[in-house]
């Protein structure tokens, strides 16, 4: 069995698997309606599958370690792309990634969390969890952004913020609820997209914005389906039970007017074409940079302020 091949998706990998054979002695056999055969009911399987995942097929999905990443995504997306370093407190924290870049015609200041592809990169990149120069790093330079009436977009996909006793004592609390206070009167428009994991106040300190975006196969919870089966189950083997719970995916916080829009993925997610979803991406992004550019500063700021104040309310 190949590699990164998840549970669920199994039938459709022998499916292909079995096409692959039967393909390679095509030359000497006529089974070429065979093989379509096989092929327009692998389409349908994914189809039902990927149609009907459960919430923690979908969690499962956002963490798959082929999906893009925040600099896949501006590489793809974007030109001219200026990574700038550094919070001017403390030191370059390398799990938030961020600078200038031309989106179309648009220059944009861009940040998100980054994650390694391996080992190596994963212990250089702390395995996309910031500490707080991460996130002071982050508002530096959206306040440059801003300097230079400059759109923001903001990706996360973070486990979530490092709980480690080094990242509590250069303030850790205090850096994300700052960056909360900030964001939420910042006079440009600021997009966020969750385009994988959006686990608690690790990706909130990155996630104000005027819309908020989600790519299909994602979550976005104030706790992982895993940390809430072992608080209310002692045990993780809970973790599906909490998914469904939690209601984190992107159809539930779409219902519960977290979120604006959902990004579609292509079929059997992000990972299966890193360009068709950058460039899903990069369409919609553009078009909604148009829409809030025509909005004046201090309406941007009270339609943002008054977005996150309505979440939570309810009437009876």
């Amino acid at each position: 069995m190949a590699k990164n091949i998840l549970e669920f998706e199994k039938p459709i990998f022998e499916l292909e698997e079995k096409i692959e054979e039967m393909k390679k002695l095509e030359d000497n056999l006529d089974i070429k309606s065979e093989i379509d055969n096989l092929e327009s009911k692998v389409h349908l399987l994914k189809k039902n599958i990927y149609d009907n995942l459960t919430r923690w097929q979908r969690v499962q999905l956002a963490r798959h370690p082929e999906r893009p990443y925040t600099l896949d995504y501006i590489f793809l997306m974007t030109d001219n792309f200026i990574e700038l370093h550094g919070d001017r407190q403390f030191k370059d924290d390398k799990a938030v990634v961020g600078g200038f870049a031309m989106l179309g015609d648009e220059k944009v200041m861009i940040i998100g969390h980054q994650k390694g592809r391996d080992t190596k990169s994963n212990l250089e990149r702390n395995f996309g969890m910031p500490n707080p120069e991460g996130y002071r790093k982050a508002l530096r330079l959206m306040k440059l952004a801003e300097k230079f009436n400059k759109p923001v977009i903001t990706l996360l996909d973070t486990p979530g913020a490092y709980p480690g006793i080094e990242a509590e004592e250069r303030g850790q609390a205090e850096a994300i609820a700052r960056n909360l206070l900030e964001m939420s009167r910042l006079k440009v428009p600021i997009i966020v997209v969750i385009i994988g994991e959006g686990a608690s106040g690790g990706a909130l300190g990155m996630g104000v914005g005027d819309r908020i975006l989600m790519l299909e196969n994602t979550w976005y919870s104030v706790i992982s389906p895993e940390s809430c089966s072992s608080i209310l189950w002692r045990s993780w083997e809970y973790k599906e039970q909490a998914a469904e719970a939690l209601k984190l995916t992107a159809p539930d916080l779409m219902e519960q007017k977290i979120i604006d829009r959902i990004v579609p993925e292509p079929l059997g997610g992000a990972h299966k074409d890193h360009k068709k979803i950058a460039a899903t991406l990069k369409d919609i992004l553009l078009e909604e940079i148009s829409v809030l550019k025509k909005i004046k500063p201090d309406k941007l700021v009270s339609n943002r302020i008054d977005k996150f104040g309505k979440m939570g309310v309810y009437e009876e």
